[in-house]
């Protein structure tokens, strides 16, 4: 059997106040739906996190709907769970419907007892639909007081899935939660404190292979396990990431995947040097990609954000070393440039007459501008 499994797509997502919905279209329109063309896979996975809120933008929607349509028309089954972020009771609407489709939306717990079931090539492929689930859901659908943390509501449901495997059939979990040990980064939700929000990987044990969302760094979770990861970078902490589609071939024997790659229509990176530096890289080699820029100058620059964007179009954020200090040590040393006066009032002046008129004082300016600030000073003395 071949499965393409993907996660995390978060439509409608912000970034510094950017949308990255054209980045995500094209995503769905260059990658994932020409993939599921040619691979033909006999099932695709979207494991939770369709949108970014409960209360997607309508763009997203109408984004998800295009995939829907075309889903429904390659005869290949779909199967989508609700994530932390999704409206679980919003993405439900018609899903009783759209399983004659062969599109398969699970959005509470007991979803998971009516496994999707796929029949090719003398093979029998039975998907278990786990969305992503509270405690307190799981405790009063099984009437058990007893079921305290995410650990205890996952072996509790999985136990009721395990009561129905077949041994015969190649079984799939598709669930969406934090796995112990695994990778986070700064774009997903926020963690539950002292482990309470870890899931054991010992609870896969039972199926051939667990297709996880919620976590956006593809990676290995136990023997059969895997993280596809989100198909864009959604924080600068992601810019290493190598995104990607992950692509199972699995039978009862063995199970081996591949990672297709994903061209992102602008990539996300960090980018490290003087304003004077990357402007003159900007002028000989300008970039669209979306850009968290470190300004390593150690002197005040004017309106550094301005002065970069004709050549970097998308910087989402500007840092400058010179105003931050994170060490007693360099706040010590900040101290004594103020109290000193390191940076002069004349080197303010020179760089204000480049930065902002993009004019070279001359000496006559020079003398011209110690003669007003003496007199500014004695009147100042004379008021005290």
């Amino acid at each position: 059997m071949k499965i393409l499994h993907t996660s995390d797509w978060h439509l409608g997502k912000m970034i510094y106040g950017r949308s990255l919905l054209d980045d995500q279209a094209y995503f769905i329109h260059t990658v994932f739906l020409p993939a599921v063309e040619q691979e033909q896979p006999d099932l695709v996975i979207l494991a939770g996190d369709i949108f970014d809120r409960q209360i997607a933008p309508v763009q997203a929607i109408r984004l998800f709907d295009e995939v829907l349509t075309f889903m429904s028309k390659q005869n290949i089954p779909f199967a989508v769970i609700a994530g932390n972020h999704d409206g679980a009771d919003r993405i439900a609407i018609g899903a009783s419907m759209l399983r004659n489709s062969g599109i398969y939306i699970a959005t509470k717990a007991e979803d998971a007892l009516l496994p999707v079931t796929v029949n090719k090539h003398n093979q029998l492929l039975q998907v278990y639909l786990l969305p992503y689930i509270e405690p307190a859901y799981v405790r009063q659908w099984l009437q058990d007081d007893t079921i305290q943390g995410f650990s205890m509501a996952y072996e509790a449901v999985i136990s009721k899935i395990e009561e129905t495997l077949n041994s015969q059939a190649i079984n799939i979990l598709v669930g969406h939660c934090f796995a112990a040990g695994s990778q986070t980064c700064d774009s997903e939700s926020t963690l539950y404190v002292g482990g309470s929000g870890e899931v054991s990987p010992t609870l896969f044990q039972s199926f051939d292979y667990t297709a996880l969302g919620h976590l956006h760094s593809p990676q290995q979770v136990g023997q059969q396990g895997r993280y596809s990861g989100s198909p864009l970078k959604y924080s600068f902490d992601e810019e290493h990431h190598k995104k990607s589609l992950t692509l199972l071939e699995i039978s009862k024997e063995s199970c081996n995947f591949t990672q297709l790659p994903i061209s992102p229509l602008h990539d996300m990176r960090t980018v490290t040097g003087t304003l004077e530096m990357l402007l003159e890289q900007g002028k000989q080699s300008p970039s669209d990609d979306y850009l968290s820029i470190e300004l390593t100058n150690t002197t005040p620059v004017y309106m550094p954000l301005e002065q970069l964007r004709p050549y970097y179009p998308n910087v989402l954020s500007v840092h400058c070393n010179w105003l931050r200090a994170e060490s007693s040590l360099q706040t010590k040393v900040l101290r004594e440039h103020m109290h000193n006066r390191t940076i002069d009032e004349m080197t303010v002046f020179s760089q204000f007459m480049e930065q902002i008129c993009s004019i070279t004082p001359t000496e006559k300016d020079r003398e011209l501008f110690l003669s007003l600030l003496t007199e500014l000073k004695a009147e100042q003395e004379t008021k005290q």
